[in-house]
């Protein structure tokens, strides 16, 4: 009865079928999954680095308005307290007083993770910027201060709701 059963090597072709099908539906189910969580990770990138470098910002804003009146204001705080551009944030800004020196505002520069600066050199670091004498929905930066940043990214956010330059 045994010696009429050979001994079988390898898989059939049904089994290969089989197989490879299994394989392509987990491969199809899993790209989707794995391009949502690279967008939701630039998604919070995004988040966190708008809230980092708006609230440089606004530290930058309140040193500004802490300048005593009778002292002449620093330079780096005209015309609107507001600073002049990011490297300032970056580089630090001497506000008089002779304890602290120079106030840095951030450690290095923050790109905005969906739309990368294309070089080094580039003062925005990626970023659309708002003067505080621009107008609210302005999308061109009046040079006189940077009041605000927000995305170059036109995209949509996974919420469906919102576009990242509105963030």
């Amino acid at each position: 009865m045994f010696s009429t059963l050979r001994a079988r090597k390898g898989l059939s072709l049904i089994e290969l079928v089989v197989t490879i099908t299994i394989l392509g539906v987990l491969a199809a189910g899993v790209i989707p999954l794995t391009r949502m969580t690279a967008q939701r990770t630039k998604e919070i990138e995004l988040r966190r680095n708008l809230r980092t470098i708006r609230s440089a910002i606004d530290e930058f804003k309140k040193k500004c308005d802490k300048v005593p009146a009778n002292a002449p204001p620093p330079e780096s705080c005209m015309p609107h307290s507001y600073p002049k551009t990011l490297e300032i944030l970056l580089e630090g800004a001497d506000f008089g007083d002779a304890r602290t020196g120079k106030v840095k505002f951030l450690r290095r520069k923050i790109y905005d993770p969906f739309h990368p600066p294309e070089s080094d050199n580039d003062d925005t670091w990626g970023w659309n910027l708002r003067s505080s004498v621009d107008k609210p929905d302005s999308t061109v930066w009046g040079n006189e201060d940077v009041f605000d940043v927000y995305s170059m990214s036109e995209g949509n956010a996974i919420d469906g709701k919102s576009k990242y330059n509105q963030w």
